[in-house]
């Protein structure tokens, strides 16, 4: 399933996401005159807190519409799959946030982060970690099954164990420093209905177009008990897998 990305929706109703970055960054404590690749780069907007510290960044993003949005930000940018990385140890680290879930071949991002990385450069990344948002996707699971679109939630995204990544970031070289699952529930202040059309923008696009709205709100009518509480407001369901290894 190909997501699909608008600068504009994603401010309005993924603010969160890089408002919600603030700890991977103090991770990756990034230093005047390093070289520093932002993978998953998006609009930019942590990528210009990086670029603040006094690095060189460069940012990358599989969407071409993200990725002017970061060229608007003053960021050089450009449109890069994550599992073909053309650097070659160049690197002092690569960063990136909410992210490598997103990612399907995993073991080529990971050779290709290697590769990008000097020496003992760092990798240091957050991405959705082991139960984030179960609950959301149970709920949309269900519904899409109930209409015969219970495929296209598949392989959607990789939310993986600390110990699952973590073996398979030594297999590639790395050498884990730190690594921790970090519970988030988050606040959505534009509602559950923002976050699905936002987040599996991708999924509803391959749901007959008849079916989409009714998709959506059957799946929120779900999640209400949950997620919602008796003031109206939504949380959530996100926890967090956050690293940093060395190459």
């Amino acid at each position: 399933m190909t997501q699909t990305w608008n600068p504009t929706t994603y401010e309005t109703n993924g603010a969160f996401v890089p408002a919600l970055g603030a700890g991977v960054l103090e991770w990756l404590a990034p230093q005047p005159g390093e070289r520093i690749l932002d993978l998953g780069c998006g609009d930019g907007q942590l990528t210009t807190k990086i670029a603040a510290a006094g690095a060189t960044v460069v940012g990358v993003d599989a969407s071409s519409a993200m990725v002017e949005g970061a060229k608007s930000r003053g960021i050089e940018a450009r449109v890069c799959n994550a599992e073909a990385l053309p650097f070659d140890h160049e690197f002092d680290a690569v960063f990136s946030n909410a992210a490598l879930h997103w990612v399907r071949n995993q073991d080529a991002m990971l050779a290709g982060v290697k590769h990008a990385l000097k020496p003992g450069g760092r990798f240091v990344a957050e991405m959705g970690g082991h139960g984030n948002v179960a609950a959301i996707l149970v709920a949309l699971t269900t519904v899409l099954e109930r209409h015969g679109c219970g495929h296209l939630e598949d392989g959607v995204n990789y939310y993986p164990a600390p110990e699952v990544y973590s073996d398979r970031l030594t297999r590639y070289g790395f050498t884990v420093k730190k690594i921790q699952l970090i519970p988030r529930p988050t606040p959505l202040p534009t509602g559950m209905a923002a976050w699905l059309t936002t987040f599996r923008s991708g999924v509803l696009e391959a749901v007959p177009a008849h079916l989409r709205a009714t998709v959506v709100d059957e799946t929120v009518s779900l999640l209400e008990p949950a997620l919602r509480d008796e003031q109206g407001n939504w949380t959530a369901d996100y926890v967090r897998l956050r690293f940093i290894a060395r190459a």
